[in-house]
């Protein structure tokens, strides 16, 4: 069976790396979403992955910390959770590069939009740190953009439900899941899927989004093979 999507950019949030333990790496758990991500390497697809760092650090949590400088150290922690993802993909047989939009030469390669889709070509994986390297700008839109960039034929949210709802599930009972729906829809009902920054950005560029639960981490490879699962974001 050939994949839907031949060139994918995944969103991993960074709680979504910390599992239960709510902060820091579990490895148990970024073992399986990469598992799930070298599946879809060895299928052929090429995988450019944007990580957040919300395990480490919130930055509009930060209290009365200068805004710039808070987003500055969260851009740090996407970096650090880009590295561990990078390590535990190395060890399951998978090529990674990792790409930072704050130059920090020792450590990683600086985002280079056509280095990483020749990186991608190659069968690399390209992970992309440090959101879009400014404050102010979250790393969904730093996804968004990236997709966009590379050309991806889709943009793989994934989170911790299993779509898009009219409402909080996890508060309310009676939430209303979306099969599909359009990025101006996310911006005027403001359905929190994502900041409209980001959706503002797949919209204007045509850009398909599948956001989908990450707590089965199969799912990833289940929606490049085109499964049914979670709810299709697009501006027809």
């Amino acid at each position: 069976m050939e994949p839907k999507y031949k060139r994918i950019l995944l969103k991993v949030s960074g709680e979504a790396l910390a599992g239960d333990k709510k902060t820091g790496l579990n490895y148990d758990v970024i073992t399986s979403i990469c598992e799930s991500i070298k599946k879809c390497v060895d299928a052929g697809v090429q995988v450019g992955v944007v990580v957040g760092g919300g395990n480490f650090w919130r930055g509009r949590s930060s209290g009365a910390m200068d805004r710039t400088r808070a987003d500055h150290i969260g851009m740090l922690a996407t970096a650090m959770n880009a590295l561990a993802l990078a390590d535990v993909l190395e060890s399951l047989g998978c090529i990674v590069r990792v790409q930072t939009a704050i130059t920090m030469q020792q450590v990683a390669e600086p985002y280079i939009r056509n280095r990483a889709v020749r990186h991608m070509e190659k069968g690399r994986v390209v992970i992309f740190g440090c959101g879009t390297g400014n404050p102010f700008f979250s790393t969904d839109t730093a996804a968004s953009l990236r997709a966009v960039e590379i050309e991806a034929d889709i943009f793989l949210k994934a989170t911790l439900v299993d779509g898009v709802y009219d409402k909080d599930p996890h508060k309310y009972p009676d939430a209303k899941k979306y099969d599909q729906l359009t990025f101006s829809q996310v911006i005027g009902e403001d359905l929190g899927v994502m900041d409209s920054t980001a959706a503002a950005m797949c919209r204007d560029n045509k850009m398909k989004m599948l956001v989908f639960d990450l707590s089965r981490p199969d799912n990833i490879f289940d929606a490049v093979m085109g499964e049914n699962i979670g709810t299709v974001v697009y501006e027809g």
